[in-house]
């Protein structure tokens, strides 16, 4: 007789748990949004505010603005980054690990504490304008709307293209480009013949980052587009506005915001099918020095381009030291810690709630990242297929739209979330999730599966092996995309500016808080404790990671 009962699987349950959990806290929540976007005034079923939002040029042309502003942002990112990781992985340059510290500093902080930084120095009132006009008297342009928008974002996002195409140039073996050489194809025409087409599929993926990025971002817009408005800021307006609040329509921007969304990602994913092709170097790149004035325009493009988007977090730092008034909004002559007493008095808790909300999510993203990274790439099956593609979702849904997904769905019983510390560390970890995970199944990929069947057979159960063998030979993957998800998790904004309150205030939202109020002696006193949690951040990778270069 044939014994027909299952053995009892813990990935299994795994599996399911993981399913589950993902249908209960982003699939409900999202069709909880759905389901406002499409209840009228009278209380039925109605696509009024779809019609108002597409009929009204006031609202259809936030959409414009964000695709203007998106596609922009994703060009003048790549025209800077792409160029840069080439010098950087081409060529030798003086203070390399310096210059990579400082490039990934650019990207890790707040897009929002940028636009803040670059109005101090070419506001109306701003450092620079006033000494330029001071000296030469002319005006500069202003640097409110488009104009400023793209120089904050651009300046914080071309860092990612840096890292995505670095990862890929660490790919590409040096005897294609000796072959290429031989065959009188060098200079710029081997890098738009070899080099951009080998390193093509992370030049797309960065492409996407960075137009969902810049597309959902919230508070740089917010901050410095004055009469430049994106839906990002409208979703928000509409939600929680101060003259008047509509949730049906700003549920009915946010349908339409993750359909744009996903159809960016579906057009990205078949340009990438295009270049679907796997390369591993059996010789890495050898970098060589540069001579004459390509050496002398290597640096300077790389350390001008470093310097320029380094200067207003220097600045914000300097002026946490300025002396200011009791309220915290005008400068004076002198140094001090006043900035910072202030800003402790008023933001107190920020940093505790900072480290516990982002602590807990970071423990458990890295706890999902590696049991979903392996059912991914080890046990694959139609419900991890599924797991994969919902552990993607949020990658591209904007994180307003994901704040009010969950204040719809879990500000009634049976599950009452809504200000609560919970509700903060769930949109986190559905937010930031997939960066660790994409990262762990990089590296999990790259292990030869014989190993694993080696310590088995050896007598190991399934599970020692997993977390003695396994885990450990993931940890450079798991530790890169930690860090990534760590650093996003501290200078969140557009999610956690819905969901909080004043018992959950973080630093970044203490920063955004303060700034608004105009008391800005403290809020760069906080954007400067925002620095160096970041700096701590990357310093605890290069300790812990065996490699010196971070890649995405």
């Amino acid at each position: 007789m044939i014994n027909t009962k299952r053995k009892f699987e813990v990935w299994t349950v795994m599996s399911w748990s993981i399913l589950g959990l993902y249908l209960l806290f982003l699939l409900y929540p999202l069709f909880s949004v759905l389901k406002e976007s499409v209840i009228g005034e009278a209380g039925t079923f109605s696509l009024e505010y779809f019609k108002r939002f597409f009929g009204e040029r006031y609202y259809s042309q936030t959409l414009v603005n964000s695709f203007k502003i998106s596609f922009a942002v994703t060009a003048l990112s790549l025209a800077l980054g792409i160029p840069l990781a080439y010098f950087y992985n081409m060529y030798d340059i003086r203070g390399r690990n310096f210059l990579q510290i400082m490039i990934i500093l650019c990207s890790m902080s707040a897009p929002f504490i940028g636009a803040y930084s670059w109005i101090l120095l070419l506001g109306r009132s701003g450092i620079i304008t006033k000494f330029i006009s001071t000296l030469t008297g002319y005006e500069l342009p202003s640097i409110y709307g488009f104009k400023g928008i793209l120089l904050v974002l651009s300046t914080r996002l071309f860092p990612l293209v840096f890292l995505y195409v670095s990862g890929a140039l660490k790919n590409i073996d040096n005897t294609l480009l000796e072959a290429s050489q031989n065959l009188a194809c060098s200079g710029m025409n081997r890098f738009w013949k070899v080099v951009v087409p080998l390193c093509m599929p992370s030049i797309l993926a960065a492409f996407l980052m960075v137009f969902m990025r810049s597309l959902a971002d919230f508070g740089t817009p917010l901050l410095i587009g004055e009469g430049y408005r994106t839906f990002p800021v409208e979703i928000y307006k509409q939600y929680v506005g101060e003259t008047g609040v509509n949730h049906n329509f700003a549920a009915a921007i946010s349908v339409v915001a993750i359909l744009i969304t996903a159809l960016v990602f579906m057009v990205q994913k078949l340009l990438a099918s295009h270049y679907n092709f796997t390369i591993n170097a059996m010789h890495t790149i050898e970098r060589k020095k540069a001579k004459g004035l390509l050496n002398i325009f290597i640096h300077v493009y790389a350390y001008g381009l470093v310097s320029i988007s380094m200067l207003p977090q220097v600045y914000v730092i300097y002026t946490s030291f300025l002396k200011t008034t009791a309220s915290g909004s005008v400068f004076l002559s002198g140094y001090s810690l006043n900035s910072y007493r202030l800003a402790f008095k008023r933001m107190g808790n920020a940093i505790p709630n900072t480290l516990f909300i982002g602590g807990i999510s970071l423990a458990i993203i890295i706890l999902l990242a590696i049991i979903i990274a392996y059912m991914v790439v080890r046990r694959r099956n139609v419900i991890n297929n599924v797991i994969d593609t919902f552990s993607m979702v949020p990658y591209i849904i904007p994180g307003s739209v994901v704040g009010i997904a969950l204040v719809i769905s879990f500000n009634q019983r049976p599950f009452v979330l809504t200000g609560t510390a919970a509700i903060m560390i769930i949109a986190m970890c559905i937010r930031r999730l997939p960066y660790t995970i994409r990262s762990s199944v990089a590296i999990l990929q790259q292990i030869p599966l014989t190993i694993e069947e080696a310590a088995i057979s050896l007598g190991a159960s399934k599970m020692k092996t997993f977390f003695r063998i396994t885990v450990p030979m993931m940890s450079n993957g798991i530790i890169s995309g930690g860090i990534l998800s760590w650093v996003t998790i501290i200078t969140e904004l557009s999610t956690s500016i819905i969901l909080y309150n004043s018992g959950t205030i973080t630093l970044t939202l203490g920063i955004y808080t303060l700034v608004s109020r105009g008391t800005y002696g403290p809020a760069a006193a906080v954007a400067t404790i925002l620095t160096l949690f970041t700096i701590a951040s990357l310093l605890v990778f290069t300790k812990v990671s065996k490699s010196k270069d971070m890649v995405l």
